[in-house]
């Protein structure tokens, strides 16, 4: 991925739901001016999510996702409605295809149901007008029976895409709305130091996505970026003209970091930033103070949203396993995931370990913050763990009131008990 180029888990996430072969991917195709997904009268041609990403403005980057049909059959069909239903979990904005030749039914109902219940938005876009007969009584007829406005289209001409891509920007907010991953936090002119081992599981010549976003956001806000390596972070505070604002740390070097910065400047971690920017940071702080509860063969899930090649001290299948059973002294029974899949029953596990989510977008992530409350499970994410493993609590937090309440009033309530 070029430098330049936005992540699929910084974009917004707009998919493409309805029937079989109702032209979802036809839809696809004429948003993007592309033959992106493969078009057939034969049902099920869609077999694996789509993604497609492109510019949209002046929304920004997004990326399209055309679906399986959720009425699909068989055993490949329970398949790919299982894919289709993953994707509603980071689903920001729901396109759903009705065709004008046949109109809505309980299919529809329940599946509009099921996303506003997610509070995801959603677009009814009634397809192939070009053969229905009465296009005018079918749109009327589908906007009462599913309570919502529709836009007339018909893919293979190109009909009613001008009027989609605007009710798409109508519908969701522009990037000036959105969360910052520092910008909020500092002001122009204002130095912030990043502290940047040299990860050996980055690619050659690279800093890891994280730590590029993160300089990104601090030049847009006309702050000024200093990078360094942790072994000359005093040497670099040092020669500094002024204090720094503050300083940003790769979490595998927080207890060092935390050493050689002095208590009056601000600390924490690119983990920490990415856990409230992608997520629940408050929940997560709460999921910290577990870690002392755990006994002799609990189940921990450690969860990574991308897969890479592991490296001999890779950070969640090695250090992290380690720290726990280091600090804990209890003997757990570590499990681990990787890629865009979750667990459905995690009532089993005692706590679940989140990478930094920078391959997912925020609503995936809280998704899954969700439903790991939902049962009843405590979750804390790598930089927010390390950050207790290693004594850094509860400076770490300290810029995020909120966060820091939600620490003060779980330690509370431990010593309540």
């Amino acid at each position: 991925m070029s430098l330049n180029a936005t992540p699929r888990g910084d974009r917004i996430h707009i998919a493409i739901y309805g029937r079989s072969n109702v032209g979802k991917s036809s839809v696809i195709n004429a948003l993007t001016g592309q033959e992106i997904a493969v078009v057939s009268p034969v049902k099920g041609t869609t077999t694996d999510p789509v993604y497609k990403a492109m510019e949209l403005l002046p929304l920004g980057p997004v990326v399209l996702i055309d679906t399986a049909g959720l009425d699909d059959e068989g055993l490949l069909g329970y398949l790919r409605k299982q894919k289709t239903r993953e994707v509603i979990s980071r689903t920001d904005l729901a396109l759903v295809v009705v065709e004008a030749t046949v109109g809505a039914d309980d299919f529809y109902v329940d599946l509009l149901a099921e996303l506003r219940s997610k509070d995801i938005p959603v677009i009814i876009v009634l397809n192939k007008t070009d053969v229905a007969e009465d296009v005018e009584s079918i749109r009327n007829e589908v906007e009462f029976i599913l309570d919502s406005k529709s836009i007339p289209f018909c893919a293979t001409k190109g009909d009613g895409a001008a009027e989609l891509k605007q009710a798409i920007i109508n519908t969701l907010p522009h990037d000036n709305e959105r969360f910052r991953i520092v910008g909020d936090l500092v002001s122009p002119g204002d130095l912030v130091v990043l502290v940047v081992p040299i990860d050996s599981a980055a690619p050659k010549g690279r800093l890891i996505l994280p730590q590029q976003q993160t300089i990104r956001d601090i030049l847009e806000s006309d702050a000024t970026a200093i990078v360094t390596k942790e072994h000359e972070l005093k040497r670099t505070l040092k020669q500094l003209g002024k204090k720094p604002r503050l300083v940003i740390t790769d979490s595998q070097a927080f207890h060092q970091v935390a050493a050689d910065t002095p208590i009056d400047i601000p600390l924490t971690s690119f983990s920490i930033l990415y856990a409230r920017y992608k997520g629940n940071l408050n929940e997560l702080v709460k999921g910290a103070r577990t870690i002392d509860n755990l006994r002799d063969g609990d189940h921990v899930l450690i969860a990574e949203a991308c897969t890479h090649h592991q490296q001999s001290d890779d950070i969640g299948t090695v250090k992290i396993p380690g720290w726990l059973s280091q600090v804990t002294g209890k003997q757990l029974h570590i499990e681990h995931i990787t890629g865009y899949s979750y667990p459905h029953d995690l009532s089993r596990y005692a706590l679940i370990v989140h990478c930094g989510a920078c391959m997912l977008n925020r609503r995936a992530m809280l998704h899954r913050i969700g439903e790991t409350m939902i049962a009843g499970v405590p979750i804390v994410n790598y930089g927010v763990l390390i950050a207790y493993l290693h004594g850094v609590f509860p400076r770490a937090i300290e810029l995020f009131p909120s966060a820091l309440n939600a620490w003060e009033e779980s330690v509370s309530r431990t010593t309540s008990w």
